[in-house]
């Protein structure tokens, strides 16, 4: 009997967790959900077979006890929380997985994971995760066949089908809606270009995009994610003359969504005095100068240099209802979070919403004649209404295969891993397909 942890029963876990109900009885297993709400379990367990607990993590005994007794554990914690699961892991050499960033700290249990013959896999969602098995995935065979590979890019969104399209942004929340308000800050990001190194300031980013086009989905719009250059070592591009990555948007979304970053509406350093009593319009006014005479959007048009004519631009402002009446309500609370307060009254999925994952790959590399070629790699995964989201299928499928490599012993690596390897993403590739998550290439010279 093979006893596999979940720690965090959030919206994302749904297909993890069915996935391994699923094949428990087959493949011997037995699962263990742990959660602060119960309802949240309740809602995604859905085998009697399962056993659930209420875990609250600052409770460091009910947490070591939990990882002491099972062979696996999933965190599916705020990525900040993690450490803690893995000092326990590693204390007593339970296996790992996570679908967050591989950090620094995390990084650091290296050498000691190594000694105790341990699998701590992270990255292993969508983005990061199915990001990183297509990409090595096509990268390896163009590298096997001889090919120098020139530039790399990458871009993937989360975004609502074509069919629930219906406000100006062409938009909705399908993810953490904080990190969607927060997108971009803490730092320059960094990419390199045609061999010149690249860094974009924050207050610059959404006006830096880049415009895609996906057969049968049409035109996106791209801008620069974090930190691109680590990725060359990542992917073995350490010669590459352009690595890029980034997020993808329908277009206009983000010469809009500038005008916030503009404003200082997405900034979350400091709390805004009596936010509770505020009124959406008085959000705004916050921002701009004092003129008695001038309109709120006489002073917005006039300070975001917003002309007449540009009635797009305008009519996503008015549909989002920031010019509104409308209290605010949140005691204490900083601009990023007023902000996000307002969003979601709009941007939140309605009941026949369906949301949609694009990702994109793009290379270009000189084959053995010397000629030039590019070849674009790509997929598109549909979520159907309520629970079962793209989404929650592109970040639960790889991770729950992902654990079952681990606990089969098919993952050849010990330490703390990415989803970079032959061994990892060919199987994994090849069992996504048979849930409709597949990748399309199409080469032009």
């Amino acid at each position: 009997m093979k006893k596999i942890l979940l720690i965090g029963a959030g919206r994302s876990t749904l297909f993890l967790i069915e996935y391994i109900e699923q094949h428990a009885a087959a493949e011997n297993w037995e699962l263990t959900v742990a959660d602060r709400d119960q309802h949240m379990i309740d809602a995604h367990v859905k085998s009697d077979k399962t056993r659930k607990t209420l875990l609250d993590i600052s409770d460091s005994h009910h947490l070591e006890k939990l990882v002491s007794d099972h062979d696996l554990v999933v965190s599916m914690l705020p990525a900040h929380m993690h450490m803690s699961v893995a000092r326990y892991c590693l204390q007593y050499k339970k296996h790992l997985c996570t679908a967050s960033y591989l950090t620094d700290e995390m990084k650091a249990l290296d050498p000691e994971v190594k000694k105790a013959g341990l699998v701590f896999l992270n990255e292993m969602g969508l983005d990061p995760g199915l990001d990183h098995l297509s990409a090595m995935k096509l990268l390896d065979k163009l590298r096997e066949g001889g090919n120098h590979i020139l530039e790399f890019e990458s871009f993937t969104g989360g975004l609502i089908a074509p069919e629930s399209e219906d406000n100006p942004w062409k938009y909705k929340f399908t993810w953490n809606p904080r990190n969607v308000v927060l997108a971009g800050q803490g730092g320059a990001v960094k990419f390199i270009q045609n061999g010149m190194y690249k860094f974009i300031p924050y207050h610059k980013l959404f006006r830096r995009t880049e415009i895609i086009e996906i057969d049968k989905y049409g035109k996106f719009e791209g801008y620069a994610n974090r930190d691109s250059l680590k990725y060359r070592e990542t992917y073995g591009l350490q010669d590459v003359q352009t690595m890029y990555r980034g997020t993808l948007r329908r277009p206009g979304f983000c010469r809009a969504w500038d005008l916030f970053v503009q404003l200082g509406a997405t900034d979350d350093s400091y709390v805004l005095p009596d936010s509770e009593n505020m009124t959406h319009r008085d959000f705004i006014n916050t921002f701009l100068a004092y003129n008695i005479h001038d309109s709120v959007e006489i002073k917005l048009r006039q300070y975001l240099k917003i002309d007449q004519d540009d009635v797009d631009l305008w009519e996503k402002l008015e549909w989002l209802d920031v010019f509104t009446h409308e209290k605010v309500g949140l005691k204490d609370a900083t601009p990023a979070q007023v902000l996000e307060h307002i969003l979601k009254k709009k941007w939140s999925l309605k009941t026949e919403d369906k949301d949609m994952i694009v990702m994109w790959h793009k290379v270009v590399f000189e084959d053995q004649h010397k000629n030039t070629v590019h070849i674009n790699s790509s997929t598109v995964v549909k979520g159907e209404p309520g629970e079962r989201t793209a989404m929650a299928k592109t970040v639960g499928l790889p991770l729950a295969l992902g654990c079952r490599m681990i606990l089969e012993e098919k993952v050849k690596q010990t330490g703390t891993i990415l989803p970079i390897t032959k061994d990892i993403y060919t199987p994994v590739l090849a069992e996504l397909e048979k849930f409709n998550i597949r990748f399309t290439e199409t080469i032009t010279s």
